[in-house]
């Protein structure tokens, strides 16, 4: 098929998907994969996973991953920094466990089950952030579920950095200690550039009142960080993510005429149409047309482990975090709850992992099936289990 043909046959049905879904509140994302899914080799076979949309996707994960930077909050973490991170620590480590030794019970081997493992140690902030927006919560349950998120985030930057040596061969305890070192060192560098311009430096107020300017500053940013962490050993990822934390910064930046905020928020908002409408679902599009599993390998029992070792991770993990800060039982299970969504990120590991190799095409096909029954479980639960606590 033309290649501007698929591509709009695809974003065409998926916006289409995305809005039906939205009548009942299901999250956009699982209509694009399900749009791949639907229209590629799994089911129809319409529309191959060509080069030419594997290239749009690859500059739509990158530049979702901009994205995700510039809606975090980096100052959220701070209002709890310790219970945060805490919980955050905890809900990987259950996460990663349970799902390495579902992985390895089902015989898929050591490497697909730490790399499982890892992959189902992250958070969506979208869906937790999603879940708060529309339920009442207690101020301190909020910010410790946002920073939670936040540092979640944190922590799948280093394993994206794990997991990409993994690829390249392995790893033994000196290579993993120097790997260590650049993620944190690249990190750590980035985020002290970002305190003494983004939220200090006076030069840099000429940048952002021109948002033309400001824009194409931050694309720039955006590609120099990727190529760096790429050069670095890293994932381009990592970099992409890493520039838009560092720009939402700003709204730290102390400004008596609020215009830093306001040129962010415009910011935002001009490449929230672009990468909402367009290159975002494209990756997710991607994502589903990859999905291709021999149907007799399906294993159901294998999707519901999985689904339960990422649910129960994450509410055993965090809930009990939030518990060892003396909050109660409810608000505790709440976090844990809040904290089960699965998404984007997860979904960009997962893509990396089937194209190294990492995994087979049944893990690739499970875990993509946990993942959008999370992001469609995780806000239901959340709002039953408010309603009774109510009641």
């Amino acid at each position: 098929m033309d290649f501007l043909l698929a591509l709009a046959i695809l974003l065409v049905v998926a916006k289409s998907i995305e809005w039906l879904f939205e009548k009942v509140e299901i999250h956009p994302i699982i209509a694009h994969v399900l749009t791949g899914i639907l229209l590629g080799p799994f089911v129809l076979g319409l529309i191959e996973p060509s080069e030419e949309l594997g290239v749009l996707a690859r500059f739509g994960l990158i530049m979702m991953m901009l994205y995700m930077g510039l809606t975090s909050n980096f100052a959220a973490i701070a209002q709890n920094t310790k219970k945060a991170v805490v919980v955050a620590s905890l809900g990987v480590a259950f996460s990663f466990v349970l799902g390495f030794l579902t992985v390895l019970y089902f015989g898929k081997g050591t490497t697909a089950a730490i790399f499982i493992g890892i992959t189902l140690g992250n958070t969506a902030i979208e869906v937790t952030s999603g879940v708060l927006v529309k339920e009442r919560v207690r101020r301190e349950v909020s910010s410790i579920l946002m920073g939670a998120a936040f540092a979640d985030d944190i922590m799948a930057v280093y394993l994206i950095g794990i997991i990409t040596a993994l690829a390249g061969g392995g790893l033994d305890a000196a290579s993993f200690g120097i790997l260590t070192v650049k993620i944190f060192a690249f990190i750590a560098a980035t985020l002290l550039i970002s305190e003494y311009i983004f939220k200090r430096a006076k030069w840099f107020y000429s940048i952002v009142r021109n948002l033309n300017v400001f824009f194409t500053f931050t694309l720039i940013l955006t590609f120099a960080l990727a190529i760096i962490a790429e050069k670095a050993g890293l994932n381009q990822i990592i970099g992409a993510y890493l520039a838009g934390l560092t720009i939402s910064r700003l709204r730290e930046r102390k400004d008596p005429l609020v215009v830093t905020r306001i040129k962010l928020n415009e910011l935002i908002e001009d490449l929230q149409v672009v990468l909402t409408e367009f290159f975002i679902p494209l990756f997710f599009i991607y994502v589903g047309l990859m999905f291709n599993p021999p149907l007799t390998d399906i294993s159901l029992s294998l999707i519901a482990a999985l689904y339960l070792s990422a649910v129960l991770g994450k509410l055993l993990g965090c809930g009990l975090g939030s518990r060892l800060f003396g909050l109660g039982w409810r608000d505790s299970i709440l976090v844990g709850i809040g904290m089960g969504g699965r998404g984007s990120l997860e979904l960009a590991i997962l893509t990396f992992g089937l194209s190294a190799g990492l995994i087979d095409q049944v893990l690739f096909a499970s875990v993509i099936a946990v993942s959008m029954l999370t992001a469609l479980t995780t806000p239901l639960f959340f709002k039953a289990y408010i309603q009774r606590a109510k009641a």
